[in-house]
């Protein structure tokens, strides 16, 4: 009697396969290196030649956006430009935690449709459509989402404890304070400059009153809003007269006196939860009643009963207009002064703020259309200038404290915005501006400043919007000797050979690497 012997795996017919892989910052067990080693042993057993790997490192699963290697990956199969056959993932999670089910699903389906089935390599069923793992795969969908709403409940509860506790969680001291690491028995342990991080899990940073002059400066703001009845443009204006600047260098603005005359932590509390972006979703401003609050965690640099009085002007004056009633204030203005600027708006103590304004109209010029008035200039263009004005700063110290965080020494040079790093490279940052041509295409003019003689010059191009970054070029100095660069959407290896979504490949070259001798 002969009996039929099972088919190996191996005797799978020989095909093509991408891979997928993806890691936020959860655990070890997840890094891309893992996850390809389990690919790549499934592939073996089925036949399967890796082709093409696509990769999010360092993104979250809750949703698509940002996840930029999982997009093109799902846009290359729609296109039918792939020369793959099946999709090898490591397990469900990696996929995502979708907070809804059905988008993962979704995701997956789009795929299959098209003919390219997705394979989860470390689960233990087999993804071949019957109604077992449609079951299982719909249940693991499910717990992989529940696992990161019990973990986003857990972090919460222990940063609200830790605030209760006095513990600063994140951000900088601002101006007047500086932040103080203790370990976990409460000893002092020194302060931290900007930029600086504790390095041992256990050690907290709680806040402590700064310099004196800066202390001084602070309660002057308190006694000219309180008792002389100034507004924050005028002190902001007279600090900026004698010379005092923030705690970032820069020059003050009514929006930075606005900040210290209504943050608690100038009387010693720890306030947390103002606003929240749990899961991913939409950024909520959460009222008073659910801060999380710690009275007294610090000594305060400015007396309760003058802070109390702050606010109660504060809050006389900031009542909630309608479109109506701004745009009639608007309508003074012109009639006042013959035009409408940003600064007669802010000047304008009883109303609010031209950010107020653009939030609301989404610009000043939408605003200004409202009532009638055409400005002389094109306030669009300088409505972006403003933008990167204010955002090219961040962007620098941005990058200065990534670099900073993965243990590369920085030095800032502030008249030429140039980073030094690890004394040996000069790093140029750069904001590139969106630009339409006559016949409608996007190009980006990329100024290589010659002047600062940079090694690498970091242009980050902006969206056709020009209100947010859209990618990064990494232009070394040695290979790119032009003074100006004109981009486009596609600009051919030699140039896009040196684009990347973000900054972490540049950061991780930063890194130290440590050479050991031998004994």
């Amino acid at each position: 009697m002969t009996t039929t012997q099972p088919t190996p795996e191996n005797d799978f017919p020989r095909a093509n396969a991408a891979a997928y892989v993806r890691m936020s910052t959860e655990h070890q067990q997840y890094s891309t290196n893992n996850q390809m080693d389990a690919i790549q042993e499934y592939a073996a057993r089925r036949n399967l030649d890796i082709v093409k790997t696509y990769s999010d490192e360092g993104k979250s699963g809750l949703n698509i956006q940002g996840r930029d290697s999982l997009s093109r990956m799902i846009a290359d199969v729609q296109a039918g430009e792939i020369d793959f056959t099946c999709i090898l993932v490591y397990d469900i999670s990696r996929w995502g935690r979708f907070q809804d089910a059905d988008e993962g699903a979704y995701y997956e389906y789009v795929c299959c449709r098209a003919g390219i089935p997705v394979h989860y390599c470390a689960e233990q069923f087999e993804n071949d459509g019957s109604p077992v793992s449609t079951i299982v795969k719909g249940v693991k969908r499910a717990m992989a989402g529940e696992y990161s709403r019990e973990l986003s409940a857990k972090v919460f509860q222990g940063a609200c404890r830790l605030i209760t506790l006095g513990y600063k969680q994140g951000g900088v001291a601002g101006y007047g304070l500086r932040r103080m690491l203790v370990d976990q028995s409460g000893m002092a342990k020194g302060v931290l400059a900007h930029g600086e991080q504790k390095s041992i899990q256990t050690d907290r940073v709680v806040l402590i009153p700064g310099p004196d002059d800066e202390q001084a400066d602070i309660r002057w703001i308190y006694q000219s809003f309180v008792k002389e009845d100034r507004s924050e443009a005028e002190i902001a204006a007279i600090l900026n007269a004698r010379g005092v600047r923030t705690d970032f260098g820069r020059e003050w603005t009514r929006a930075t006196i606005h900040q210290i005359l209504t943050n608690e932590k100038y009387i010693g509390n720890n306030v947390y939860h103002r606003t929240s972006f749990k899961l991913k979703r939409r950024h909520v401003r959460n009222p008073p009643e659910k801060w999380i609050r710690a009275e007294g965690a610090w000594p305060g640099v400015v007396d309760a009963d003058v802070f109390q009085v702050a606010q109660g002007i504060i809050l006389a004056r900031s009542r909630r207009f309608t479109d109506l009633e701004m745009l009639a204030a608007l309508k003074c203005i012109l009639d006042l002064h013959g035009k409408v600027t940003s600064v007669l708006i802010d000047e304008a103590g009883d109303l609010p703020s031209s950010a107020a304004f653009r939030h609301r109209f989404g610009t000043l010029v939408s605003a200004y259309a409202r009532i009638g008035y055409t400005p002389p200039a094109d306030l669009g263009f300088i409505e972006i200038n403003r933008w990167i004005r204010s955002t090219h700063p961040e962007l620098v110290g941005s990058v200065a404290d990534s670099l900073r965080g993965v243990g590369a020494e920085v030095e800032m040079d502030d008249n030429r915005n140039v980073l030094r790093v690890n004394g040996e490279i000069r790093v140029s940052v750069s904001l590139c501006r969106h630009l339409n041509t006559g016949a409608g295409f996007s190009r980006w003019i990329i100024n290589l400043d010659q002047a600062k003689r940079p090694d690498i010059t970091i242009a980050a191009r902006l969206t056709a919007a020009n209100d947010s970054i859209r990618d990064y070029y990494l232009l070394p100095s040695i290979d790119v000797a032009a003074g100006k660069l004109r981009l486009a959407e596609a600009n051919g290896i030699c140039l896009d050979g040196y684009r990347f979504d973000d900054l972490s490949h540049f950061f991780h070259l930063a890194e130290r690497a440590y050479v050991g001798r031998d004994s």
